[in-house]
């Protein structure tokens, strides 16, 4: 088994290389946007991989299945919104994210629980 941190720089170093991958005739029309749909077209260039249209996504740039959906640090991100979601986090293998909705007060609860049992929180600073 590799480790998680080599798997990690790994996958740095392939999401360096990896395109952005933008919808086919993005530059010409404003309301495409830059998202990303797959080209459909019967003659389409993009979907018949012409080298000048850019790449389409494909399982290549995928990131090592043992560290796909962690972050930075090799933790999963849980999102917590209230006391109760926070009390089931394992803070060797997960680390809290404060959901949007949360207010100010029950954030504090959530803060003072957090720094009583050690679980790191990913969206809050101390002040």
């Amino acid at each position: 088994m590799v480790d998680k941190e080599v798997l990690l720089k790994i996958r740095d170093k392939i999401k360096k290389k990896k395109p952005k991958f933008r919808r086919q005739e993005w530059f010409r029309k404003k309301g495409l946007g830059k998202k990303w749909r797959k080209p459909r077209g019967l003659h389409s260039k993009l979907r018949r991989h012409k080298k000048t249209r850019g790449a389409l996504p494909s399982p290549g740039y995928g990131s090592p299945a043992e560290v796909r959906g962690l972050n930075k640090q090799g933790l999963r991100e849980v999102i917590v919104n209230n006391l109760e979601d926070i009390q089931k986090i394992n803070s060797s293998e997960e680390i809290a994210i404060i959901a949007s909705t949360v207010g100010k007060k029950k954030k504090i609860e959530i803060m003072e629980f957090a720094i009583n049992n050690n679980i790191k929180v990913g969206n809050y600073k101390l002040i």
